[in-house]
């Protein structure tokens, strides 16, 4: 079995195979809804110098087994994207005041029936904190804030929590900086090293104070 607050660069199809059933309290997830693939920045700064900087993510919407397996070893689970995967239940609805890409986006939870709602400014340059902006280094990620939120919400403490779609880590962060154990997988080399720099320069931070 892979070790618990691990961060793993390979398929999450693979990984999940290595625990056991509902090892995890929660599966919190943000798998591609397929369609068109995205850009995003490849050198962890949020900032192209150049075309080289740029990389293409596979937008590849995951077949019905992903979500067996996940149901497998998971509890409960929060599945971003929910309303392309045809998942019928409870939602979080987070109201991130975009535009291009949709004023808000919806999740799926296992462990509600009604819709609960998150405001929380997400729109292009616009952060909500922005005297602590983001850096962007994955064309999908979400802010620190809401998986901490999420987390408060529905996790208890010493549960275990899975991101089988880490991307730009912030997830995992969350999970640090709240204490969750936690595993995390990312398919992508290039997003798995921004990812992974990102997580222990915040891991480096919290040691000083």
């Amino acid at each position: 079995m892979l070790e618990v607050n691990g961060f793993y660069n390979m398929d999450c199809m693979e990984g999940m195979k290595q625990f056991p059933d509902k090892f995890f309290d929660w599966a919190i997830v943000d798998p591609p809804y397929g369609g068109n693939d995205a850009i995003g920045i490849k050198n962890g700064s949020g900032h192209a110098a150049s075309r080289k900087d740029y990389h293409v993510f596979k937008n590849e919407k995951p077949e019905e087994e992903y979500f067996k397996e996940l149901a497998r070893v998971s509890k409960n689970q929060i599945v971003w994207g929910g309303n392309f995967f045809g998942l019928s239940g409870g939602y979080i609805c987070w109201n991130k005041h975009g535009t291009a890409f949709g004023e808000a986006e919806l999740a799926y939870c296992s462990k509600i029936k009604s819709v609960v709602v998150f405001d929380y400014i997400w729109n292009g340059m616009l952060q909500e904190n922005m005297k602590d902006k983001e850096v962007r280094i994955h064309p999908t990620q979400k802010p620190v804030t809401l998986y901490e939120w999420l987390l408060s919400r529905f996790a208890t403490a010493g549960d275990k929590i899975l991101d089988t779609h880490v991307g730009s880590a912030s997830s995992l962060v969350a999970c640090y900086n709240m204490g969750f154990e936690y595993v995390g997988f990312e398919i992508d080399p290039v997003y798995y090293k921004a990812a992974s720099d990102r997580l222990e320069s915040v891991k480096t931070q919290m040691k000083l104070f």
